[in-house]
């Protein structure tokens, strides 16, 4: 399978306030490289419930470059691929909102929410949290980590088994590719 899986952490309610992002290469069903950064949200500001869920505070932003700053790198890791992401419409919306605060072009990729891909293989789990995924699946990490999550979201379709190739696996399963 070739894939690429994405995860981010915000630092208020907005969601365009990325704060961490992390992104995991798939090739020859196997990862093949990673990428992670902190980002400098807007105003460097930070909620407490934020703060209390994934760690991150102004301080370790405070010398981030902006989303503005990251993207022309984080750009070229999306544009082509299949990205798939655990809860993809929260992932995809922080993506959209970043893009639009910074009046950034849209890159050319399709999605899987491996969510949905969880709930196909796995129907008889009490949830299909990540945290709850990966442990039926003896996954150990450190949760709301966007590098620990992206690689423990990267493994979902590694260790459900089906076809070689993500679009067709996605297809088999009834799950959608939708272009972003």
């Amino acid at each position: 399978m070739e894939f690429t899986a994405i995860d981010f952490e915000t630092a208020t309610g907005a969601r365009d306030s990325a704060c961490s992002v992390a992104v995991v290469r798939v090739s020859g069903s196997a990862v093949a490289d990673s990428y992670h950064t902190l980002i400098r949200p807007p105003g460097n500001k930070y909620s407490s419930f934020n703060i209390s869920i994934h760690g991150i505070t102004r301080e370790d932003t405070e010398d981030a470059r902006d989303f503005a700053g990251i993207w022309p790198e984080l750009s070229e890791l999306l544009a082509g691929r299949i990205v798939v992401a655990h809860n993809a419409p929260f992932d995809m919306g922080v993506l959209k909102a970043c893009l639009a605060r910074y009046d950034l072009p849209w890159p050319k990729f399709s999605y899987v929410d491996t969510v949905a891909i969880a709930r196909r293989v796995w129907p008889e789990l009490p949830n299909h949290k990540l945290n709850t995924v990966a442990e039926h699946l003896g996954i150990h990490f450190h949760h709301h980590d966007a590098l620990e999550d992206a690689r423990t979201c990267a493994q979902i379709p590694l260790r459900a088994g089906g076809a070689e190739d993500i679009r067709a696996f996605a297809r088999e399963l009834g799950v959608a590719v939708v272009p972003f």
